[in-house]
């Protein structure tokens, strides 16, 4: 790995528009879907398909289980409310959320978002009041889109340590990214990360983690960008994705850094 990389150092002191082009550019992650737009609402099926729409690398979506384990694709815990883990779903599945759709399970978020093959679902399962339901969520979550043969097309994040330890231990080869931010990225890479998807403050705070990551293998994210001027600060550190809210914006931005070397 070092050798490889002092190779490249010396060629990009020789031909540096070469290296550049090379690389692969940043990609795009819609935070919650594609949801400013009309008809559109965060963590919606519609939100799913417009990032798709607008060929965005992955959308973004939030996982809990509720009382008797059918896990609902919702941001907050909450939902008119009512606490997801402790209401069954029978009280739940004729919510609406904010463009008229109904609550989306997960099974309907998939099956939606199976469809879209140059889609990547990017799967963050949230925190729970014990480390028993994490365990749970993460058995019921992680089933279900193997029982789906969608594991090459769903990534997983999370806050919570012990659910990115249990995805450790129960996927194979699955993508699992860390959001905390507390962990550097040899702790992260030791408890089985095979990637770092911290706030960008976390990133401004310590640059110098964006290179030990590359030097581990890990894949950068971050979120969620929606300055253009981090955008710009995170494209040129070369972040292997950004999450944000203005995946349009980024799009454009991504595009002009590449065309100034074409």
């Amino acid at each position: 790995m070092k050798s490889k990389r002092i190779g490249l150092y010396i060629l990009s002191t020789i031909f540096p528009t070469m290296i550049l082009l090379s690389e692969n550019p940043t990609k795009v992650i819609a935070h919650r879907g594609y949801w400013d737009c009309p008809g559109s609402a965060q963590n919606s099926i519609f939100a799913l398909k417009k990032a798709a729409e607008i060929s965005a690398y992955g959308s973004e979506f939030d996982v809990s289980i509720t009382l008797d384990g059918i896990p609902v694709v919702n941001h907050d815990d909450r939902i008119n409310g009512l606490l997801i883990e402790k209401t069954p779903y029978r009280k739940l599945q004729n919510i609406k959320i904010a463009n008229g759709e109904t609550l989306p399970t997960l099974k309907q978020y998939l099956e939606e978002g199976k469809k879209e093959k140059d889609l990547q679902l990017i799967l963050e399962i949230k925190p729970h009041s014990t480390q028993e339901k994490e365990q749970e969520a993460v058995k019921i979550i992680t089933s279900l889109v193997d029982s789906l043969n969608m594991a090459n097309h769903v990534e997983y994040i999370s806050f919570s340590e012990f659910i990115i330890k249990e995805l450790v231990r129960i996927t194979k080869n699955a993508n699992i990214s860390y959001l905390e931010g507390d962990l550097a990225p040899k702790a992260a890479k030791e408890i089985g990360c095979t990637g770092l998807d911290y706030r960008y403050s976390v990133l401004q705070k310590h640059p110098e983690w964006i290179g030990q990551a590359k030097e581990l293998g890990l894949t950068i994210n971050t979120w969620t960008v929606d300055d253009p001027k981090t955008m710009q600060w995170m494209i040129d550190k070369k972040v292997d994705f950004i999450t944000t809210d203005n995946p349009l914006m980024l799009q454009k931005r991504i595009k002009e850094n590449t065309d100034k070397y074409k």
